[in-house]
């Protein structure tokens, strides 16, 4: 079927080509895969060269409504269509005016939130969730005060392997997205930790994995975000807590602590420095030192002296003319 190559050619071609990782594509794969179902449910027996911008309006619609996607989801599934369509033509498949995402409108963008952080004292209860007096738990800890100490992601925490950590020099070596590698330092606190679990695991291998399951393998993503999740929950952290909230905190206390915008963006392995400036956010404790920071304060005493201290009308009765 022509779903079938075109996908394929998309995937297994254009998106390769561009060195996209694996689950990246796999990403697109479900999305474009999604939207393939919703055409044979809804359209019936249909190639994705006879599609128009109406149907992809009306799967849009169906994203929102029918399940409740939000703007982030749903402009990432177009951008998906987007490129889809786009490269489809460039590969010389599609006439250029037969895309159907040629004439279809720009969505909302999505609303930008503020990171969620974590506190000195949050990050303090974290740490001294795991336990104390077993591997598993100095692993854990180490875990934790690493994503909070370089602001590395859990994939390229769950992957570090053995030889990619070199306690002497105080770095590990990372791999980032897109295969891209840097090598990120540590400070003290870090390297003591790291040295602590590695003298306790034994085994000095540069091709294992540095963080260790139960059963000796190499911890997933997924084992790395559970594991802190729990902690966070035992700790009595309320705050919806992750890896990525840690790479989160890690920037915005580098930020509160005067570090340049550019080193940040260099220690999180960004592409752009657009991606790291979500981290110039205020907190509320910085708007209220800003709000009593205000020269009004030096009005104190004057409008002090203007508030009411008798119960007042709700307004002046009309003006009485006098008798003549």
């Amino acid at each position: 079927m022509m779903w079938d190559y075109w996908l394929a050619m998309y995937i297994q071609t254009h998106c390769a080509a561009r060195g996209l990782s694996s689950r990246t594509m796999a990403a697109y794969q479900a999305d474009l895969g999604h939207f393939r179902a919703w055409v044979e449910v809804r359209l019936g027996e249909r190639d994705p060269d006879e599609v128009t911008s109406a149907e992809v309006m009306a799967y849009v619609t169906y994203l929102r409504r029918e399940r409740c996607n939000g703007d982030s989801r749903v402009n990432r599934v177009v951008t998906v269509l987007r490129c889809f369509f786009k490269a489809i033509v460039a590969m010389g498949h599609l006439e250029p005016s037969a895309n159907p995402m040629l004439p279809f409108p720009r969505l909302r963008a999505r609303p930008v939130k503020l990171p969620v952080t974590l506190s000195g004292e949050e990050m303090e209860k974290l740490l001294g969730s795991p336990d104390r007096d077993t591997v598993l738990g100095l692993r854990d800890r180490a875990i934790i005060l690493l994503l909070y100490g370089t602001g590395i992601r859990a994939t390229e925490c769950a992957t570090l392997f053995d030889g990619d950590v070199d306690l002497d020099e105080q770095t590990i070596r990372v791999m980032g997205k897109g295969d891209h590698v840097r090598v990120v330092p540590l400070n003290d606190d870090v390297t003591k930790m790291l040295d602590a679990y590695r003298r306790q695991r034994g085994v000095r291998d540069p091709d294992r994995p540095f963080f260790e399951s139960r059963s000796r393998k190499g911890m997933s993503r997924g084992a790395v975000y559970e594991r802190v999740r729990t902690h966070a929950r035992r700790a009595g952290i309320r705050k919806r807590t992750s890896p990525h909230v840690l790479r989160h905190t890690f920037a915005t206390h580098l930020v509160r602590a005067g570090v340049g915008l550019v080193t940040i963006r260099d220690l999180l392995g960004h592409r752009c420095i657009s991606s790291t400036q979500v981290y110039l956010h205020v907190t509320a404790c910085e708007l209220r030192d800003a709000a009593d920071a205000h020269p009004i304060r030096a009005m104190s005493d004057f409008l002090e002296s203007l508030l009411p201290d008798v119960a007042l009308p709700l307004q002046r009765g009309p003006a009485r003319r006098r008798a003549s």
